[in-house]
């Protein structure tokens, strides 16, 4: 990949992020309906929705932040976002046999494939110009130190 491939991609990633906290902080039954089913109308399972849209939307405003300071620094972010969605999808598999029959894979399928999207778009990432001139090093290529 180039190296605007990778920037755009980590922009589209955190623009979704940010729709998707919105959405979970607007409306917490269109975000946890198809993952939980009936039990989305719940006080409980609202409030809940709402806090994991505040991650998401945190996530991906910092992600966007730090993409305007220059990549090195972007990359952690995007590389935090991922570990969340692994996490939501760990915890999807565990619960899968509870989850509603008509979405829990397209919901499995989901949260895997954004925590992989997020993974490879941070490892791809790679350092800028701005990176270089303030001696920030690669770390996918730099050695030990001297």
């Amino acid at each position: 990949m180039t190296s605007s491939v990778p920037r755009r991609l980590t922009q589209l990633v955190a623009l979704g992020r940010v729709g998707i906290g919105c959405t979970a902080l607007v409306a917490p039954t269109l975000m946890t309906r198809p993952w939980i089913g009936d039990a989305a109308e719940s006080a409980d399972a609202r409030l809940l929705a709402r806090t994991m849209g505040g991650r998401d939307l945190a996530l991906g405003l910092g992600t966007l932040r730090a993409l305007g300071v220059d990549n090195s620094e972007a990359r952690p972010w995007v590389a935090l976002a991922g570990m969340a969605d692994a996490v939501d999808a760990t915890v999807t598999l565990l619960a899968l046999r509870r989850l509603p029959r008509l979405t829990r894979w397209g919901i499995l399928a989901s949260t895997v494939g954004a925590a992989v999207v997020s993974f490879r778009v941070a490892l791809a990432l790679e350092p800028d110009e701005s990176d270089y001139q303030r001696g920030v090093p690669n770390v996918t290529t730099a050695g030990p130190p001297d």
